[in-house]
């Protein structure tokens, strides 16, 4: 591309909330300017700017649909159903296919001349700490279901392995506790080790080198610069924007959708609560609600300060269940499953000619299409708190960081669990999935507190997911301003809880997964173009 041949000096600004690059940076030569497409207007004293095509498409057709799961619950679950076993049984391939490129193009960049670029211009410092961004990094990307399956995961796993069950990772190790103990904690790292975050790190790379180093504004569309020129202003552009906003809304409500069903199972168990769909959606709206407050107070007042307290909390969980549970079996096995996590992972991660279907499509392509459908949230979030790193120290921070934390609250909670199985309790294995952790912690010391500091935890990140989401849908529908009205943040907010609430009354857990999967196929898709649109942006830097 011409434009992009040598760098230019920085502008004085790169767009309207994007901070233009510090030092020599090579910018995009475009006449679009960012919100040059915008509605505005104030009425009754509420202000709006926003991208009228982008917004109006996404709201319109989201409505829709919340309207339609409500109204005909019978007709829709059927059709969630049917729609999450055609692609599962089907197209499971793809998933895996994407996650792996995503995984080798990270790693790649780490070790060549690329990882010099600095996000932001050669001479850009950063916004955050290493503390307060490792906090927001690793609360926006995987609380809820850390929660949820920290427990549930290798239990289920272990089991169906020791088993010989179809549902076993590679075919399981019938009758060997050991060899089952083994291969379910690395099917389960494996969901939590490097492919969710290779996805979430390809897209915050590409977000932030094409804003902040081009001058781009900070939406999906940017990305596709070196592909599609100045199309991406017209409609190709839009239609990326918009599967973008569904497939964050659909990830988000998917995670909103098991953190109420987790919280409801908790209030349940400690104080006798009914676990039905009403205290469901009582808690979705009220959670809701709070997260409200966090959105307005913004990045730096909500976001940050909820993600510290919340990886405070979690930090407190995981020592303790580490002190009082096995302690040996947990030191030990994390580093022999993360041993065994890179023995398996070849196999693991092998898309074709698999004879553990149940397992890829059950387990790896719904987690596969949860993270693609999570990564322009977490991805354009972890973007705008990672301004002035090289490209080198943002990917080994995002991939390694999040993911040895993964390996240990798992091992924890997982070991844990395994060793109460094998010691004759069956509470943990028999029950729900979102009770299993609760059944575990019941056989510790103080059970009351540790599950009502479980239950806190999976409130907060409930309020941070939906916080974080809200900034960045808020941000993909203003035409890529960071800083556009309130009053809109808000508005996607509620949507986030109105269609987590929609999705659980009209077929559960099945309907979240389902929702999921149909968002994360065509974003797979972009998003592997998208991978050609980083080399080629990074190869026209400057290194510092």
């Amino acid at each position: 591309m011409d434009n992009e041949d040598k760098p230019k000096a920085p502008q004085e600004d790169a767009g309207q909330g994007i901070p233009a690059p510090t030092g020599a940076a090579n910018l995009i030569d475009t006449d679009y300017v960012i919100g040059q497409d915008n509605i505005t207007s104030s009425k009754f004293g509420i202000n709006f700017d926003l991208h009228g095509k982008v917004f109006m498409f996404s709201a319109l057709i989201i409505l829709i649909f919340v309207v339609l799961t409500l109204a005909l619950p019978e007709q829709m679950d059927p059709l969630f159903s049917g729609a999450k076993s055609w692609l599962t049984g089907n197209l499971s391939w793809v998933f895996l296919f994407a996650a792996n490129i995503f995984v080798l193009l990270t790693i790649g960049l780490i070790f060549t001349p690329l990882g010099k670029v600095r996000l932001g211009g050669v001479d850009a410092k950063p916004d955050f700490s290493y503390a307060g961004w490792f906090a927001m990094l690793f609360a926006a990307g995987m609380g809820i279901g850390l929660m949820f399956y920290g427990v549930a995961e290798p239990l289920t796993h272990f089991s169906t392995s020791l088993e010989g069950s179809s549902w076993a990772p590679l075919g399981g190790a019938q009758g060997d506790t050991d060899g089952a103990t083994s291969l379910g904690m690395a099917a389960t790292i494996y969901h939590w080790g490097f492919h969710p975050w290779a996805t979430y790190a390809v897209v915050a790379l590409a977000l932030a080198l094409f804003s902040y180093n081009k001058g781009l504004p900070l939406t999906m569309r940017s990305v596709f610069y070196p592909v599609l020129g100045e199309r991406i202003w017209g409609w190709p552009g839009h239609l990326i924007d918009i599967l973008a906003v569904f497939a964050t809304l659909f990830g988000l409500a998917t995670s909103l959708g098991l953190g109420a069903t987790q919280a409801s199972a908790g209030l349940n168990y400690l104080f006798g609560i009914p676990n039905n769909n009403v205290t469901m959606v009582v808690l979705i709206i009220g959670i809701t609600l709070v997260a409200l407050g966090s959105v307005v107070a913004g990045v730096d007042k909500g976001v940050q300060r909820l993600s510290q307290l919340n990886m405070g909390l979690a930090i407190l969980l995981l020592f303790f269940v580490i002190a009082v549970g096995p302690t040996l079996a947990i030191a030990t096995g994390f580093f022999d499953n993360l041993l065994a996590y890179f023995q398996n992972l070849p196999a693991l991660s092998n898309p074709f000619g698999r004879e553990d279907s149940d397992f890829v499509g059950g387990w790896t392509a719904f987690y596969w299409a949860w993270w693609i459908s999570w990564s322009p949230f977490v991805g354009m979030f972890i973007a705008r708190v990672s301004r002035g790193r090289t490209v080198r120290e943002f990917l080994i921070a995002v991939l390694l960081v999040p993911m040895l934390v993964s390996v240990l609250w798992m091992t924890a909670f997982g070991s844990t669990a395994i060793e109460q199985l094998n010691s004759g309790f069956e509470g943990a294995k028999n029950a729900a999935n979102e009770l299993q952790l609760f059944e575990m912690l019941g056989q510790l010391p103080l059970s009351s507190i540790t599950s009502f500091v479980g239950i806190v935890l999976v409130m907060v990140f409930f309020i941070t997911s939906s916080d974080s989401g809200s900034l960045v849908i808020d941000s993909i529908t203003s035409g890529g301003k960071v800083d556009a009205p309130k009053p809109q943040r808000i508005f996607w907010a509620l949507l986030e809880g109105f269609i987590a609430i929609a999705l659980l009354l009209g077929g559960g857990l099945g309907a979240l997964q389902a929702a999921v999967l149909s968002t994360g196929l065509p974003f797979a898709l972009i998003l592997l173009v998208g991978c050609y649109s980083i080399v080629k942006g990074l190869m026209s830097e400057p290194r510092g």
